[in-house]
């Protein structure tokens, strides 16, 4: 059996109620040249849409897991000194990061708050970028895929139209096979965009709970930090007794 013929018994069984009569990968195997080419690119963009949902989850999940436990125990410092210690300790914790990012800065001659408050803000964005990683991969997928997907449709249906000006026909038998491709290429395009921009929303948005949270705690942290004489020091100690609870 040609590859037309089997397309066409396909499309005859679907008219016929066959329970196996829409067989997309049947489909898919049939296609040949440049919709091939298209299904095969969105299949592997919706296994790498998946595999990045996975890591980046597990990713997300293990640095919000390190930071609540960090924060929790600096909850409980009373000096800088402490906070340096247990940030060594939680070094896979994005604020313990921060915290030593600060204090290696913290003797800086002549440095205000603003200074610190700049170098958490600096400190966070390369949480950021780490966070962020393979994001733009999953984007570019929720917004390409619908496209190639469309090409190959495009291209499906200009192979139609070729074949029936080389048959000088419009029958079933010589529309049917291309114009499946045509189809097929879209559903596989929409396959891969539909769970890319689920787990783009869904990421983002625990990226970004996750940098609230730093971004509030990383403000009195800063003020921790910065070089004041020890009345003050004691003072801002007592305002913010504790550095983990930034938020107001």
């Amino acid at each position: 059996m040609n590859p037309t013929e089997g397309a066409v018994r396909a499309v005859s069984e679907a008219g016929n109620g066959s329970a196996a009569a829409l067989d997309p990968v049947a489909l898919m195997l049939r296609s040949s040249g440049i919709v091939l080419v298209v299904l095969m690119i969105l299949i592997a963009a919706g296994a790498l849409v998946w595999l990045i949902w996975i890591l980046k989850s597990a990713q997300i999940r293990r640095l919000s897991a390190a930071q609540h436990r960090f924060e929790s125990e600096a909850a409980k410092t009373a000096s800088t000194s402490d906070l340096v210690r247990l940030s060594q300790k939680h070094d896979t914790a994005p604020g313990a990061r921060i915290v030593l990012e600060l204090a290696r800065h913290q003797h800086q001659v002549g440095k205000g708050p603003e200074y610190m408050l700049a170098i958490g803000k600096r400190a966070i964005v390369v949480e950021q970028q780490r966070a962020s990683a393979l994001m733009p991969t999953l984007q570019s997928i929720a917004s390409a895929s619908p496209f190639v997907g469309l090409f190959g449709t495009v291209w499906g249906i200009m192979d139609a139209f070729l074949k029936i000006g080389v048959e000088k026909s419009a029958s079933l038998p010589v529309v049917a096979p291309a114009i499946g491709e045509a189809l097929i290429a879209t559903a596989f395009g929409l396959v891969a965009a539909i769970p890319a921009t689920i787990a783009y929303n869904y990421i983002d948005k625990r990226i970004s709970d996750l940098l609230d949270e730093l971004e509030a705690s990383a403000e009195a942290w800063a003020r921790w930090f910065t070089p004041v004489d020890g009345a003050a020091f004691e003072e801002a100690a007592r305002s913010d007794r504790s550095p983990g609870h930034g938020r107001r």
